[in-house]
């Protein structure tokens, strides 16, 4: 059980350190890498300074190429906005998974995005998988897939943020090989989602995207094609509420981890699901009418996340000790 100040030095995920890695030019990699999460999510910028600045830097590399991969599979520029990268969205795939793959084998190229991910993987020893899972996740919105089930939707949120939360872990220290405290990280991942989900319903409907299952759309007599529109905001704002219900749930499970990480590491997890977690209960609180704009938390409810977190921090061995309860119910990765 792993419980020091500053993680320790982990091989490369191959064996031996890969000395092809390039060494000049790293503190441009680690320069972009912070620039991208001051630009591209103030609320993980926010938590990540909680961290020790050996797991800070690193949570910021593997958030850079997370960005960066997000940003050209949506065509956008840190979360926002349009660019003028007129590809269609196969191409714009093929290309993040070949320069992903490339950096995973320790020939990173291209975007500063990929160099991050190249070194963090190293340092880390995250194993392959995990990357691979996420741009799987782009896949699954770049093919449209139904969501039939809430389970389709639970594989979605592994695979686009759960499987993030994985390696997150792994970079605050917990071994690659711990899955007990993996599958708490993955928790976390999809309670983060379904948050994410349910505060971009409409906005989500509005290009295309449908996270919302069949069977649930069903249960209030919502259409797949029509469920966001204005007339059906009551019905809406009820099925939402179940999604942060659901989120509650996986947060709650993701606490048992914490009791492995060191604490602030603690720290900087438990802030952000406070964080995260409060958007989804703003946007549930609010109902219909809160469907109507994006729903934000002010610096200042942030601020005071982070406090609260603290005691939960330094207490979390003895509230919430290793292993913990069973996950009855809830959805586990592969593996």
């Amino acid at each position: 059980m792993i419980d020091s100040t500053h993680p320790r030095p982990l091989p490369h995920a191959g064996g031996e350190k890969n000395e092809a890695l390039p060494q000049a030019g790293a503190t441009d990699v680690l320069g972009h890498a912070r620039e991208a999460i001051a630009k591209g999510s103030k609320s993980f910028a926010l938590a990540s300074q909680l961290f020790d600045p050996v797991t800070r830097d690193r949570a910021m590399l593997l958030y850079a190429w997370c960005r960066h991969c997000d940003d050209v599979i949506d065509g956008q520029v840190l979360g926002e906005g349009r660019n003028d990268d007129s590809r269609p969205p196969a191409e714009r795939l093929a290309e993040v998974e070949a320069m992903t793959e490339a950096a995973l084998a320790g020939r990173p190229q291209g975007h500063p995005a990929y160099f991050a991910l190249a070194q963090v993987v190293a340092e880390c020893a995250i194993p392959a998988h995990y990357a691979r899972d996420l741009v799987e996740g782009f896949r699954i919105d770049m093919e449209e897939r139904p969501f039939r089930t809430f389970d389709d939707t639970l594989a979605y949120c592994y695979h686009v943020a759960g499987c993030v939360g994985v390696m997150m872990a792994i970079v605050m220290g917990v071994s690659p090989d711990d899955k007990a405290v993996l599958d708490r990280a993955s928790d976390l991942g999809i309670a983060f989602q379904l948050n994410n989900i349910a505060r971009d319903v409409v906005e989500d409907s509005m290009n295309s995207r449908r996270y919302i299952p069949d069977d649930w759309l069903a249960s209030v007599d919502l259409s797949p094609t029509s469920f966001a529109f204005p007339p059906h905001r009551r019905q809406l704002a009820r099925l939402v509420a179940r999604l942060v219900f659901a989120a509650e749930e996986y947060e709650a499970s993701a606490a048992w981890g914490t009791a492995a990480l060191p604490w602030r590491s603690a720290w900087a997890v438990l802030a952000a699901a406070r964080i995260y977690g409060d958007i989804g209960r703003k946007v549930r609180d609010l109902g219909a009418p809160g469907l109507d704009s994006r729903v934000v938390t002010s610096r200042g409810e942030k601020l005071r996340a982070l406090a609260a977190a603290l005691p939960a921090a330094l207490m979390r061995k003895s509230s919430h000790p290793l292993p913990g309860p069973a996950r009855a119910g809830l959805w586990t990765m592969p593996g």
